[in-house]
C-alpha cells in the first residue's frame, strides 16, 4: 500500500510500480491517520509511507501499522532529517530512501525490505553520521512537540504540567539556543533537524 499526501507523486507511484509484475499496489491513502486504516483494511505485504505527511506523520503512521500488522515498512522522504532516520530505524523501519529514487529502483529495494533486508539511501546514512548533536534538553523538545501543534502558551502548560510562565522561560531559552524570532520559528527547526 502507498501513502503520500501529493495525489499526483501518489498516483504516479502506484501507476510505476503496478507496471513491475510481481507488485500489486492494494490500497492508497492521502495522510498519516488514513495510511493506518487502509492497511488495517487492505492487510498488505509491505507498505510505502511519505515521512512528511499530516496530521501526524509518517514515521507515526509507520509505527502503527509496523504495531498492527507487523509488516515491513519503506520511508520516503523530500527532506531525510539525520535524527528521524535514527528513531525510524530503532521503529524497525525496513527502508529509508530520498522521493528522488528512481520507480525501478524504488520497486528493487521494496523486494529487498520484504525479503528482509533493510536499505538506507546512502547519502541519508552519511548525514546521519555526521549530524551535530542537538542542544535542546528533553523538557525543552516535549514543549516545542506541543508547540509544533500550534497551541497556545495556556494550552502548553496545562499538557506538561507546568506554570505558564515556566513554559514561557523555557521556550525563550530555547529560541536563544536555536536563534529563533518565534516559538513557532524554534519548533519548526527542531522539527526540520529531526529532534521531534
Amino acid at each position: 500500500m502507498l501513502a503520500d499526501d501529493e495525489d499526483l507523486i501518489r498516483g504516479a507511484l502506484a501507476a510505476l510500480l503496478t507496471l513491475e509484475p510481481d507488485l500489486t499496489v492494494v490500497g492508497e491513502a492521502a495522510d498519516s491517520e488514513r495510511a493506518v486504516e487502509v492497511a488495517m483494511r487492505t492487510r498488505p505485504d509491505l507498505a510505502v509511507l511519505d515521512l512528511e505527511m499530516p496530521p501526524g506523520d509518517g514515521l507515526q503512521a509507520a509505527t502503527a501499522i509496523r504495531a498492527r500488522l507487523g509488516i515491513p515498512v519503506v520511508l520516503v522522504t523530500r527532506h531525510a532529517r539525520p535524527a528521524v532516520l535514527r528513531r525510524a530505524l530503532a521503529a524497525g523501519i525496513g527502508g529509508f530512501v530520498p522521493k528522488t529514487t528512481p520507480a525501478a529502483r524504488l520497486a528493487e529495494i521494496i523486494r529487498a525490505v520484504h525479503g528482509g533486508g533493510r536499505y538506507v539511501d546512502p547519502e541519508i546514512a552519511a548525514s546521519a553520521l555526521s549530524e551535530n548533536d542537538c542542544p535542546l534538553t528533553a523538557r525543552e523538545l516535549e514543549i516545542l512537540a506541543v508547540v509544533r501543534g500550534g497551541a497556545p502558551i495556556a494550552e502548553i502548560a496545562a499538557a506538561l504540567h507546568l506554570a505558564p510562565g515556566t513554559v514561557r522561560n523555557y521556550l525563550s531559552v530555547v529560541m536563544g539556543k536555536l536563534g529563533a524570532d518565534t516559538r513557532h520559528a524554534a519548533a519548526h527547526r527542531a522539527w526540520v533537524e529531526g529532534w521531534i
